[in-house]
């Protein structure tokens, strides 16, 4: 892509079609190999994920937003509906539509999902390598809770969960 995208010609679909969620998990098998050195574990990891929220799905408390440009899924981002949280997964996007703002515009969905749920509370699990979306989930009031050393994902890293509280 030799010219930057502009935020407004990305299209954000909140409707959940066939295909959306093997597509993520296509996204992060290939995009985390490539930039992170993440093995076939972390893909079995986010395929149990998307497996659990395709079979529990309910559109009264879970949202995804799939981010579309000229057609094609560029970028997604989910809340999964947990008893008493939503839990913010599977956030990531094409490395040519960083930078444009559209982290930012996800999470400005997501917080409003959660007043408009009148949901106080939302939880994510990443690691430390992740290092542009924590200064973004910092950003928007998310803190760290907990810290774990892992090597789940074929190397040694740290898996974090980040927990936050709204008015």
């Amino acid at each position: 892509m030799t010219t930057k995208v502009s935020l407004n010609e990305i299209r954000l679909r909140n409707e959940l079609l066939p295909g959306d969620l093997g597509y993520v998990a296509y996204l992060h098998g290939i995009l985390y190999a490539k930039e992170r050195g993440y093995g076939f574990n972390f893909e079995g990891y986010v395929l149990d994920g998307l497996g659990e929220f395709a079979h529990q799905y309910d559109a009264t408390k879970d949202r995804i937003w799939v981010c579309e440009h000229e057609g094609k899924i560029i970028g997604f981002l989910m809340a999964f509906g947990r008893e008493d949280s939503i839990q913010l997964r599977y956030f990531i996007f094409l490395p040519e539509y960083r930078g444009i703002g559209l982290g930012k515009k996800l999470m400005e969905e997501f917080i409003s999902f959660m007043k408009e749920r009148g949901v106080t509370r939302a939880y994510l699990w990443t690691t430390n390598e992740q290092e542009e979306a924590i200064g973004l989930y910092l950003r928007y009031g998310f803190r760290l809770t907990e810290e774990k050393k892992s090597d789940a994902f074929d190397k040694k890293l740290v898996e974090r969960r980040y927990d936050l509280k709204i008015v």
